[in-house]
Protein backbone atom coordinates (compact mmCIF):
# COMPACT_ATOMS: atom_id res chain seq x y z
CA UNK A 1 0.00 0.00 0.00
CA UNK A 2 1.53 3.53 -0.87
CA UNK A 3 1.94 5.77 1.91
CA UNK A 4 0.68 9.39 1.82
CA UNK A 5 2.75 12.15 2.76
CA UNK A 6 0.39 12.68 5.46
CA UNK A 7 1.02 9.42 7.11
CA UNK A 8 4.38 10.11 6.35
CA UNK A 9 4.75 12.26 8.76
CA UNK A 10 3.71 10.87 11.76
CA UNK A 11 5.88 9.42 13.86
CA UNK A 12 5.87 5.35 14.57
CA UNK A 13 3.33 5.42 17.84
CA UNK A 14 1.49 8.18 16.01
CA UNK A 15 0.03 5.83 13.53
CA UNK A 16 0.08 2.96 16.08
CA UNK A 17 -2.67 5.01 17.77
CA UNK A 18 -4.58 5.99 14.30
CA UNK A 19 -4.72 2.56 13.88
CA UNK A 20 -6.23 1.52 16.97
CA UNK A 21 -8.07 4.67 16.67
CA UNK A 22 -9.78 3.53 13.61
CA UNK A 23 -10.14 -0.27 13.77
CA UNK A 24 -10.53 -0.92 17.73
CA UNK A 25 -13.36 -0.42 20.09
CA UNK A 26 -12.83 3.00 22.26
CA UNK A 27 -13.67 1.46 25.20
CA UNK A 28 -10.16 2.93 27.21
CA UNK A 29 -8.45 6.07 26.92
CA UNK A 30 -5.03 4.98 27.28
CA UNK A 31 -2.26 7.60 27.69
CA UNK A 32 -0.06 8.08 24.32
CA UNK A 33 2.71 5.80 24.79
CA UNK A 34 3.34 3.19 22.54
CA UNK A 35 5.10 0.44 24.36
CA UNK A 36 6.62 -2.65 22.48
CA UNK A 37 9.47 -4.03 24.96
CA UNK A 38 9.70 -4.48 29.20
CA UNK A 39 12.04 -6.14 31.48
CA UNK A 40 11.87 -5.44 34.97
CA UNK A 41 10.85 -2.08 35.70
CA UNK A 42 11.60 -0.70 32.74
CA UNK A 43 9.52 -0.04 29.53
CA UNK A 44 10.59 0.82 25.82
CA UNK A 45 8.15 2.70 23.38
CA UNK A 46 8.53 2.12 19.60
CA UNK A 47 10.96 5.47 19.33
CA UNK A 48 13.41 3.22 21.72
CA UNK A 49 12.56 5.95 24.81
CA UNK A 50 12.66 4.17 27.98
CA UNK A 51 10.24 4.38 31.18
CA UNK A 52 9.67 3.48 34.58
CA UNK A 53 6.53 1.32 34.95
CA UNK A 54 4.19 2.42 37.82
CA UNK A 55 1.40 0.76 37.01
CA UNK A 56 2.11 -2.85 36.46
CA UNK A 57 -0.58 -3.08 33.90
CA UNK A 58 -2.80 -2.76 37.28
CA UNK A 59 -0.59 -4.97 39.43
CA UNK A 60 -0.19 -7.97 36.90
CA UNK A 61 3.41 -7.78 36.71
CA UNK A 62 4.06 -7.84 40.40
CA UNK A 63 7.20 -10.44 39.24
CA UNK A 64 8.53 -7.57 36.55
CA UNK A 65 8.31 -7.95 32.87
CA UNK A 66 9.16 -10.94 30.74
CA UNK A 67 11.18 -12.62 34.32
CA UNK A 68 13.37 -15.47 32.71
CA UNK A 69 12.51 -17.59 34.92
CA UNK A 70 8.38 -17.20 33.77
CA UNK A 71 8.90 -17.09 30.31
CA UNK A 72 11.67 -19.82 30.58
CA UNK A 73 8.49 -22.23 32.49
CA UNK A 74 6.10 -20.62 29.48
CA UNK A 75 8.51 -21.67 26.30
CA UNK A 76 9.36 -25.63 27.95
CA UNK A 77 5.89 -26.25 28.33
CA UNK A 78 4.75 -24.44 25.15
CA UNK A 79 6.46 -26.85 23.15
CA UNK A 80 5.06 -29.22 24.85
CA UNK A 81 1.58 -29.50 25.14
CA UNK A 82 -1.01 -26.03 25.64
CA UNK A 83 -4.27 -27.25 26.18
CA UNK A 84 -6.31 -30.19 26.47
CA UNK A 85 -9.74 -28.72 27.83
CA UNK A 86 -10.70 -29.99 30.90
CA UNK A 87 -12.13 -33.16 28.82
CA UNK A 88 -8.65 -34.70 30.10
CA UNK A 89 -6.40 -35.20 32.68
CA UNK A 90 -3.38 -32.87 31.86
CA UNK A 91 0.08 -33.07 33.97
CA UNK A 92 0.25 -29.46 34.60
CA UNK A 93 -2.99 -28.58 36.61
CA UNK A 94 -3.10 -31.00 39.32
CA UNK A 95 0.89 -30.11 40.99
CA UNK A 96 -0.19 -26.26 40.22
CA UNK A 97 -3.28 -27.02 42.62
CA UNK A 98 -1.17 -28.37 45.18
CA UNK A 99 0.59 -25.66 45.16
CA UNK A 100 -1.68 -22.87 45.57
CA UNK A 101 -3.88 -24.56 48.45
CA UNK A 102 -0.92 -25.32 50.48
CA UNK A 103 1.10 -21.61 49.76
CA UNK A 104 -2.76 -20.58 50.64
CA UNK A 105 -4.22 -23.13 53.33
CA UNK A 106 -6.87 -24.06 51.69
CA UNK A 107 -8.51 -27.39 50.63
CA UNK A 108 -9.35 -26.69 46.95
CA UNK A 109 -8.58 -24.32 43.65
CA UNK A 110 -10.76 -23.85 40.85
CA UNK A 111 -8.38 -22.34 37.96
CA UNK A 112 -9.84 -19.94 35.44
CA UNK A 113 -8.42 -16.92 33.23
CA UNK A 114 -9.72 -13.58 33.81
CA UNK A 115 -10.23 -12.11 37.50
CA UNK A 116 -13.98 -11.66 36.00
CA UNK A 117 -14.33 -15.42 35.54
CA UNK A 118 -13.10 -15.79 38.98
CA UNK A 119 -15.22 -13.69 40.49
CA UNK A 120 -18.30 -14.98 38.45
CA UNK A 121 -17.40 -18.15 39.96
CA UNK A 122 -17.19 -17.29 43.48
CA UNK A 123 -20.62 -15.81 43.45
CA UNK A 124 -21.37 -19.19 41.96
CA UNK A 125 -20.15 -20.96 44.69
CA UNK A 126 -21.43 -18.87 47.43
CA UNK A 127 -24.99 -19.27 46.58
CA UNK A 128 -24.71 -23.20 45.16
CA UNK A 129 -23.63 -23.40 49.12
CA UNK A 130 -26.54 -20.82 50.10
CA UNK A 131 -28.67 -23.24 48.94
CA UNK A 132 -27.55 -26.79 49.69
CA UNK A 133 -25.63 -25.63 53.25
CA UNK A 134 -27.47 -22.82 54.92
CA UNK A 135 -30.53 -23.65 53.57
CA UNK A 136 -31.80 -20.71 51.88
CA UNK A 137 -35.05 -20.84 49.56
CA UNK A 138 -34.22 -21.13 45.64
CA UNK A 139 -33.26 -18.16 43.90
CA UNK A 140 -33.69 -16.38 46.94
CA UNK A 141 -29.62 -15.81 47.39
CA UNK A 142 -28.45 -12.40 48.65
CA UNK A 143 -25.13 -11.24 48.10
CA UNK A 144 -23.84 -8.45 50.31
CA UNK A 145 -21.15 -5.94 48.26
CA UNK A 146 -19.58 -2.34 49.04
CA UNK A 147 -19.70 0.67 47.33
CA UNK A 148 -17.60 1.31 44.82
CA UNK A 149 -16.35 -1.40 44.55
CA UNK A 150 -14.41 -3.15 41.39
CA UNK A 151 -14.59 -7.19 41.02
CA UNK A 152 -14.82 -6.43 36.88
CA UNK A 153 -17.41 -5.72 34.00
CA UNK A 154 -19.36 -9.09 33.03
CA UNK A 155 -23.00 -8.21 33.20
CA UNK A 156 -23.22 -10.42 36.29
CA UNK A 157 -20.66 -8.18 37.87
CA UNK A 158 -21.79 -4.89 36.89
CA UNK A 159 -25.59 -5.67 38.58
CA UNK A 160 -23.93 -4.72 42.02
CA UNK A 161 -21.34 -1.84 40.47
CA UNK A 162 -21.81 1.85 41.70
CA UNK A 163 -19.73 3.14 39.16
CA UNK A 164 -21.52 4.67 36.79
CA UNK A 165 -19.25 4.24 34.16
CA UNK A 166 -19.42 0.74 34.30
CA UNK A 167 -23.61 0.60 34.28
CA UNK A 168 -25.41 2.97 32.24
CA UNK A 169 -26.96 1.72 29.38
CA UNK A 170 -26.07 -2.19 30.20
CA UNK A 171 -29.06 -2.66 31.87
CA UNK A 172 -31.14 -4.49 32.80
CA UNK A 173 -29.49 -5.70 35.90
CA UNK A 174 -29.18 -8.79 37.88
CA UNK A 175 -31.21 -8.74 41.35
CA UNK A 176 -29.42 -10.73 44.54
CA UNK A 177 -27.49 -8.25 45.70
CA UNK A 178 -27.54 -5.60 48.33
CA UNK A 179 -24.46 -2.66 48.22
CA UNK A 180 -23.70 -1.05 51.65
CA UNK A 181 -20.88 1.34 52.22
CA UNK A 182 -16.81 0.43 52.66
CA UNK A 183 -15.61 0.21 55.60
CA UNK A 184 -18.81 0.74 57.71
CA UNK A 185 -19.42 -2.39 60.33
CA UNK A 186 -22.91 -0.99 61.53
CA UNK A 187 -24.32 -1.19 57.85
CA UNK A 188 -22.55 -5.01 57.18
CA UNK A 189 -24.32 -6.07 60.46
CA UNK A 190 -27.63 -4.79 59.55
CA UNK A 191 -27.09 -6.58 56.03
CA UNK A 192 -26.17 -9.82 56.85
CA UNK A 193 -29.14 -10.33 59.95
CA UNK A 194 -31.35 -11.26 56.61
CA UNK A 195 -30.86 -15.06 56.05
CA UNK A 196 -31.12 -15.07 52.65
CA UNK A 197 -27.69 -13.40 52.63
CA UNK A 198 -25.01 -16.03 51.46
CA UNK A 199 -21.78 -14.06 51.14
CA UNK A 200 -20.47 -10.67 51.63
CA UNK A 201 -17.87 -9.85 49.02
CA UNK A 202 -15.07 -7.15 49.73
CA UNK A 203 -12.03 -5.90 48.08
CA UNK A 204 -9.13 -5.68 51.16
CA UNK A 205 -8.26 -2.35 49.95
CA UNK A 206 -10.05 -0.66 47.21
CA UNK A 207 -7.42 -0.24 43.89
CA UNK A 208 -9.66 1.04 41.33
CA UNK A 209 -11.72 3.06 43.85
CA UNK A 210 -8.69 5.03 44.51
CA UNK A 211 -6.31 2.88 46.90
CA UNK A 212 -9.01 3.39 49.70
CA UNK A 213 -7.74 1.70 52.21
CA UNK A 214 -10.14 0.73 55.69
CA UNK A 215 -9.51 1.35 59.11
CA UNK A 216 -7.44 -1.44 61.11
CA UNK A 217 -9.69 -4.08 62.14
CA UNK A 218 -12.33 -3.73 59.21
CA UNK A 219 -11.57 -7.03 57.80
CA UNK A 220 -11.11 -8.89 61.20
CA UNK A 221 -14.31 -7.40 62.13
CA UNK A 222 -16.24 -8.21 59.45
CA UNK A 223 -15.10 -11.56 59.16
CA UNK A 224 -16.18 -12.28 62.78
CA UNK A 225 -19.52 -10.66 61.79
CA UNK A 226 -20.05 -13.11 58.87
CA UNK A 227 -19.23 -15.91 60.69
CA UNK A 228 -21.76 -15.49 63.59
CA UNK A 229 -24.93 -15.00 61.02
CA UNK A 230 -23.58 -17.80 58.88
CA UNK A 231 -22.35 -15.94 56.14
CA UNK A 232 -19.23 -16.73 53.61
CA UNK A 233 -16.60 -14.11 53.78
CA UNK A 234 -15.35 -13.49 49.96
CA UNK A 235 -11.94 -11.48 49.60
CA UNK A 236 -11.21 -10.39 46.23
CA UNK A 237 -7.57 -10.20 46.39
CA UNK A 238 -6.82 -10.18 42.20
CA UNK A 239 -5.46 -6.86 42.26
CA UNK A 240 -4.20 -6.28 46.24
CA UNK A 241 -2.68 -10.17 46.49
CA UNK A 242 0.58 -12.06 45.56
CA UNK A 243 2.84 -9.56 47.77
CA UNK A 244 1.49 -6.11 46.17
CA UNK A 245 0.85 -4.76 49.81
CA UNK A 246 3.88 -5.83 52.16
CA UNK A 247 1.99 -9.29 52.59
CA UNK A 248 1.17 -12.38 50.78
CA UNK A 249 -2.86 -11.20 50.78
CA UNK A 250 -3.46 -7.98 52.27
CA UNK A 251 -6.37 -10.23 54.53
CA UNK A 252 -2.81 -11.12 56.25
CA UNK A 253 -2.55 -7.87 57.69
CA UNK A 254 -5.51 -8.70 60.00
CA UNK A 255 -4.98 -12.43 60.05
CA UNK A 256 -8.23 -12.75 58.39
CA UNK A 257 -8.46 -16.61 56.43
CA UNK A 258 -11.48 -15.89 54.31
CA UNK A 259 -13.66 -18.53 53.48
CA UNK A 260 -13.81 -17.71 49.69
CA UNK A 261 -9.98 -16.14 48.37
CA UNK A 262 -9.82 -14.90 45.03
CA UNK A 263 -6.61 -13.99 42.54
CA UNK A 264 -5.72 -13.16 39.48
CA UNK A 265 -3.79 -10.65 37.32
CA UNK A 266 -0.08 -11.51 39.17
CA UNK A 267 -1.04 -15.31 39.36
CA UNK A 268 0.99 -15.37 35.91
CA UNK A 269 3.32 -12.67 36.09
CA UNK A 270 1.57 -10.81 33.31
CA UNK A 271 2.19 -13.43 30.96
CA UNK A 272 -1.22 -14.49 29.85
CA UNK A 273 -4.47 -14.39 31.57
CA UNK A 274 -4.57 -16.74 34.98
CA UNK A 275 -6.86 -17.04 38.00
CA UNK A 276 -8.01 -19.19 41.07
CA UNK A 277 -11.08 -19.49 43.42
CA UNK A 278 -10.02 -20.84 46.88
CA UNK A 279 -12.27 -22.56 49.07
CA UNK A 280 -12.31 -25.50 51.59
CA UNK A 281 -13.93 -28.39 50.47
CA UNK A 282 -17.64 -27.72 52.25
CA UNK A 283 -18.14 -25.11 49.63
CA UNK A 284 -15.73 -26.20 46.99
CA UNK A 285 -17.60 -29.46 46.49
CA UNK A 286 -21.23 -27.83 46.15
CA UNK A 287 -20.39 -27.50 42.08
CA UNK A 288 -20.80 -31.03 40.61
CA UNK A 289 -19.60 -31.83 36.63
CA UNK A 290 -21.38 -29.89 34.36
CA UNK A 291 -22.29 -26.91 36.44
CA UNK A 292 -19.40 -24.67 35.89
CA UNK A 293 -16.25 -24.84 33.82
CA UNK A 294 -13.61 -22.95 30.92
CA UNK A 295 -12.37 -24.55 28.19
CA UNK A 296 -8.92 -22.60 29.13
CA UNK A 297 -9.22 -22.84 32.67
CA UNK A 298 -6.56 -24.57 34.39
CA UNK A 299 -4.59 -25.48 31.10
CA UNK A 300 -0.97 -27.02 31.12
CA UNK A 301 0.40 -23.62 29.57
CA UNK A 302 -0.96 -21.48 32.52
CA UNK A 303 -0.31 -23.95 35.06
CA UNK A 304 3.26 -24.40 34.40
CA UNK A 305 3.39 -20.29 34.43
CA UNK A 306 1.95 -20.03 37.50
CA UNK A 307 3.81 -22.27 39.29
CA UNK A 308 6.97 -20.45 38.17
CA UNK A 309 5.48 -16.96 39.31
CA UNK A 310 4.71 -18.03 42.42
CA UNK A 311 8.17 -19.58 42.92
CA UNK A 312 9.49 -16.11 41.78
CA UNK A 313 6.98 -14.04 43.95
CA UNK A 314 9.10 -16.27 47.19
CA UNK A 315 12.29 -17.03 46.09
CA UNK A 316 13.12 -13.52 45.62
CA UNK A 317 11.31 -12.45 48.48
CA UNK A 318 9.15 -9.79 46.72
CA UNK A 319 6.60 -9.26 49.12
CA UNK A 320 9.46 -7.60 51.70
CA UNK A 321 10.96 -5.46 49.30
CA UNK A 322 7.04 -4.48 48.33
CA UNK A 323 6.64 -3.45 51.91
CA UNK A 324 10.23 -2.23 52.34
CA UNK A 325 9.76 0.42 49.15
CA UNK A 326 6.02 1.08 49.90
CA UNK A 327 7.27 2.61 52.66
CA UNK A 328 10.02 4.87 51.39
CA UNK A 329 8.01 5.78 48.22
CA UNK A 330 5.13 7.23 50.96
CA UNK A 331 7.55 8.93 52.31
CA UNK A 332 9.23 10.61 49.65
CA UNK A 333 5.50 11.73 48.92
CA UNK A 334 4.71 13.24 51.98
CA UNK A 335 8.19 15.05 51.59
CA UNK A 336 6.51 16.50 48.54
CA UNK A 337 2.80 16.80 50.08
CA UNK A 338 4.67 18.99 52.79
CA UNK A 339 6.29 21.00 50.19
CA UNK A 340 3.00 22.11 48.45
CA UNK A 341 -0.22 21.05 50.19
CA UNK A 342 -2.21 22.79 47.30
CA UNK A 343 -1.30 20.33 44.95
CA UNK A 344 -1.08 16.91 47.24
CA UNK A 345 -4.21 16.34 48.97
CA UNK A 346 -3.41 13.37 50.38
CA UNK A 347 -1.01 9.91 50.20
CA UNK A 348 -2.06 6.51 51.17
CA UNK A 349 -1.66 3.08 50.78
CA UNK A 350 -0.07 -0.25 51.43
CA UNK A 351 3.14 -1.86 50.19
CA UNK A 352 3.42 -0.68 46.59
CA UNK A 353 -0.18 -0.05 46.20
CA UNK A 354 -0.36 3.97 46.65
CA UNK A 355 -2.25 6.77 45.54
CA UNK A 356 -1.93 10.31 45.63
CA UNK A 357 -4.70 12.63 45.67
CA UNK A 358 -3.80 15.69 43.26
CA UNK A 359 -6.26 18.34 44.02
CA UNK A 360 -7.93 20.40 40.82
CA UNK A 361 -5.48 23.33 39.69
CA UNK A 362 -7.30 26.44 39.18
CA UNK A 363 -6.12 26.64 35.53
CA UNK A 364 -8.20 23.56 34.90
CA UNK A 365 -5.36 20.88 34.85
CA UNK A 366 -5.72 17.54 36.92
CA UNK A 367 -4.06 14.25 37.79
CA UNK A 368 -4.35 13.53 33.97
CA UNK A 369 -1.94 16.34 32.77
CA UNK A 370 0.37 15.04 35.88
CA UNK A 371 0.46 11.72 34.35
CA UNK A 372 1.14 13.16 30.81
CA UNK A 373 3.94 14.92 32.01
CA UNK A 374 5.23 12.25 34.04
CA UNK A 375 5.05 10.22 30.77
CA UNK A 376 6.84 12.90 28.81
CA UNK A 377 9.82 12.72 31.68
CA UNK A 378 9.58 8.55 32.22
CA UNK A 379 7.67 7.65 34.43
CA UNK A 380 4.07 5.44 33.39
CA UNK A 381 1.13 6.38 35.82
CA UNK A 382 -2.30 6.21 35.35
CA UNK A 383 -5.02 8.32 36.85
CA UNK A 384 -8.59 6.99 38.02
CA UNK A 385 -11.55 8.69 39.09
CA UNK A 386 -10.12 12.10 37.94
CA UNK A 387 -7.76 13.23 40.73
CA UNK A 388 -6.54 9.98 41.99
CA UNK A 389 -3.23 8.93 40.67
CA UNK A 390 -2.53 5.20 41.45
CA UNK A 391 1.59 4.50 41.84
CA UNK A 392 2.08 0.32 41.61
CA UNK A 393 5.49 -0.77 40.43
CA UNK A 394 6.50 -4.13 39.78
CA UNK A 395 7.98 -5.55 43.15
CA UNK A 396 11.16 -6.06 41.69
CA UNK A 397 11.72 -2.35 41.89
CA UNK A 398 15.30 -1.50 44.22
CA UNK A 399 15.99 1.26 46.01
CA UNK A 400 18.10 3.31 43.58
CA UNK A 401 15.16 2.95 40.86
CA UNK A 402 12.46 4.03 43.72
CA UNK A 403 14.31 6.97 44.29
CA UNK A 404 15.09 7.92 40.04
CA UNK A 405 11.40 7.62 39.56
CA UNK A 406 10.28 9.65 42.73
CA UNK A 407 12.72 12.23 41.70
CA UNK A 408 10.77 12.52 38.60
CA UNK A 409 7.51 12.44 40.24
CA UNK A 410 8.35 14.74 42.78
CA UNK A 411 9.92 17.68 40.21
CA UNK A 412 6.63 16.86 38.44
CA UNK A 413 4.35 17.88 41.13
CA UNK A 414 6.65 20.56 42.31
CA UNK A 415 6.16 22.22 39.44
CA UNK A 416 2.53 21.70 39.04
Amino acid sequence: METTSATATLTRSQQLMALEDQYGAHNYHPLPVVLNRGEGVHLWDVEGKHYYDFLSAYSAVNQGHCHPRIIGAMTEQAQKLTLTSRAFFNDQLGAAEKQLCELFNYDKALLMNSGAEAVETALKLARKWGYQEKGIAPNMARIIVAEHNFHGRTTGIISFSTDPDSTGGFGPYMPGYQVVPYDDLEALEEAVRDIHVCAFLVEPIQGEAGVIVPSDGYLAKAQAICKAHKVLFIADEIQTGLGRTGELLATCYEGVHADILVLGKALSGGVLPVSAVLARNEIMLTIQPGQHGSTFGGNPLACAVMRAALDVLLDEKLTENARAMGEVFRERMRRVQAKRPEVVELVRGKGLLNAVIIKPHADGRTAWDVCVTLMERGVLAKPTHGDIIRFAPPLVINEEQLHEACDIIEQTILEF
